[in-house]
């Protein structure tokens, strides 16, 4: 089978849940191209969930609940019954094991609205949702490490599994304005420019997604937690660590075969920017790949190091 393709979303507010956006539109598109795909299953790392020391969890909660999403109608999300997928989250718990993590189940874990609100969007028929699995973060916040759980899912893309990471592109809870938000419950009013620092940063990000492919991915995704505006864009590094998890299981030699896109974006309380990213697409029946060259030995030696770190 074809790799499917893998999906950082940036959930952005809990208004994404209510708010018309192009964003909530793409991940409504995402969404049908997988059950028009038949995907196996989704596996999902979001931003509001690590492990402290180096342990890091596998949701098998057989029937969570969900956390309450503020500023949001709660017609929207209460009735929306979870699907975790407590055969798959067992197989990332040996896989992730196998690799050298120290990772276990987490029976108790209920869902948190930087998933389920995504996954509405994508799937707003709970009925027709693909059995979910959810792995947490580590709270030390390792890039390397982050990738490497990425790189251990990968395979599971050949099976038909939907893997993404929802957390955010540009992050910073202290830089955004928050009157609108907490007077009237609107986020996207836009009555100044984003600080310059933060739009530094935004078309970092679009420029490393959109001429990076393979291994090079992975290496200049962890490089954009050098660049002299990242703490500006990302006050704390959680909602950063899904886009390595995704750059890690989008990051082999194989995926040099398509472009990565940037498929939507939202801005919201000036300085949050909720840009979607999708690494590769669907191939059709009967379409012929696109065979690349092989790279040079140079290029391995600067970027293996990406794939083989330990964890």
């Amino acid at each position: 089978m074809e790799l499917t393709p893998v999906h950082f979303f940036s959930h952005g507010s809990t208004r994404m849940l209510e708010a018309e956006t192009e964003s909530g539109d793409y991940w409504t598109k995402c969404g049908e191209e997988a059950l028009a795909h038949n995907v196996k299953g989704v596996v999902i790392m979001g931003a509001h969930w690590a492990c402290l020391n180096d342990k890091i969890e596998v949701a098998t909660n057989p029937k969570p609940l969900k956390s309450a999403c503020p500023f949001v109608n709660p017609a929207l999300y209460k009735d929306w019954v979870p699907n975790p997928d407590l055969k798959t989250a067992e197989r990332c718990i040996s896989m992730l094991n196998a690799e050298g993590f120290k990772a276990s189940a987490n029976p108790n874990f209920d869902w948190i609205h930087d998933t389920f609100m995504v996954l509405i969007r994508m799937f707003p028929d709970f009925k027709k949702c693909p059995p979910v699995t959810i792995i947490s973060m580590n709270a030390r916040y390792d890039p390397y490490y982050h990738i490497k759980v990425g790189a251990v899912m990968r395979p599971l893309r050949k099976e038909g599994y939907l893997i993404v990471g929802t957390g955010g592109a540009i992050h910073n809870l202290y830089r955004n304005r928050w009157t609108e938000m907490l007077l009237y419950r609107e986020s996207l009013g836009q009555e100044t420019p984003p600080e310059d620092g933060i739009m530094n940063f935004r078309q970092a990000v679009e420029d490393v997604v959109s001429k990076n492919r393979g291994p090079a991915l992975r290496k200049a995704m962890i490089r954009l937690m050098q660049h002299p505006k990242y703490r500006e864009a990302q006050a704390t590094d959680d909602h950063w660590m899904p886009a390595l998890f995704a750059a890690g299981a989008a990051g082999d030699w194989e995926d040099e075969k398509y472009s990565n896109v940037l498929g939507a974006e939202t801005w919201e309380l000036t300085n949050m920017c909720n840009s979607q990213f999708t690494f590769g697409r669907y191939v059709e029946k009967g379409e012929k790949e696109r065979h690349l060259s092989k790279p040079t030995l140079g290029m391995e030696n600067m970027t293996s190091r990406i794939g083989m770190v330990s964890a």
